[in-house]
């Protein structure tokens, strides 16, 4: 694990943001010891510039809350609505709500200050994570693209052959009942497949649901059921929220 942690590093860059001199140069300092490249701002916006002037050149973001120009939490935001980027939050404040609020917006943890050499040791993983996430998805919507080519291919072929569709329609005109219905059921079933393998994106209403879907429940008894329940959206599935709940909680 460590090998595989010290080879992961040698990539990865992390914008660090905090308004404080010291605690910036801190982090700074934690990160680097860990064999992170950073880049460091005490300026939300400036952050917010350099990620848009360059959004491959970053992997995660570490943000403090409470900065005078623009709070993490909108920066957390806007990161989420422009860029793929897990977002650390981290803050003096250690309020429930506070915390709720970062992940309510989208932030892959929520650190302490003063934060410490072990808290930054292992924050690679939130970039594994999601890289892991996005190369699923990547593959789930190939494959999707590649069901519907085919589906396509086979619908010109049989449209080529006339004869064929004749008989095919002489024989549909002569079947009874119990067979139509039993197509219309075959039907919907696969219309239930394509629904269930169609992309979820999380967006801000999304995760809005979700976080109050899990405070309602509290966090001993959020399980992906009863947080799709009290949800209550069309087409997302059990494995959806489960997925989200792993990523985020």
């Amino acid at each position: 694990m460590d090998d595989f942690r010290n080879e992961f590093h040698k990539g990865l860059h992390v914008l660090a943001v905090d308004d404080d001199s010291t605690c910036l140069k801190i982090l700074e300092t934690m990160l680097q010891k860990h064999k992170y490249h950073v880049t460091a701002t005490k300026n939300a916006q400036t952050a917010l510039n350099l990620l848009r002037g360059n959004k491959n050149g970053f992997d995660l973001v570490i943000s403090d809350v409470q900065m005078p120009d623009m709070d993490g939490f909108k920066l957390l935001e806007l990161v989420g609505l422009e860029m793929d980027l897990p977002v650390i939050m981290m803050s003096v404040d250690d309020d429930f709500k506070m915390v709720m609020k970062g992940i309510k917006h989208g932030a892959c943890d929520y650190l302490l200050k003063p934060v410490r050499l072990k808290d930054v040791k292992n924050i690679w993983q939130h970039v594994a994570r999601r890289r892991k996430m996005g190369s699923k998805e990547q593959n789930r919507s190939s494959n999707q693209e590649k069901a519907n080519t085919d589906s396509n291919e086979r619908g010109s072929v049989a449209t080529g052959n006339s004869d064929q569709n004749v008989k095919s329609s002489r024989k549909r005109r002569d079947e009874d009942d119990y067979d139509n219905e039993d197509q219309e059921n075959d039907h919907d079933n696969e219309d239930s497949s394509c629904h269930k393998k169609a992309r979820v994106v999380w967006n801000a209403e999304l995760h809005h649901k979700f976080v109050s879907a899990v405070n309602q429940l509290g966090f001993e008894k959020a399980v992906p059921k009863k947080i799709l329940d009290l949800m209550n959206v069309e087409k997302l599935t059990r494995e959806n929220v489960a997925s989200h709940l792993q990523a985020f909680l």
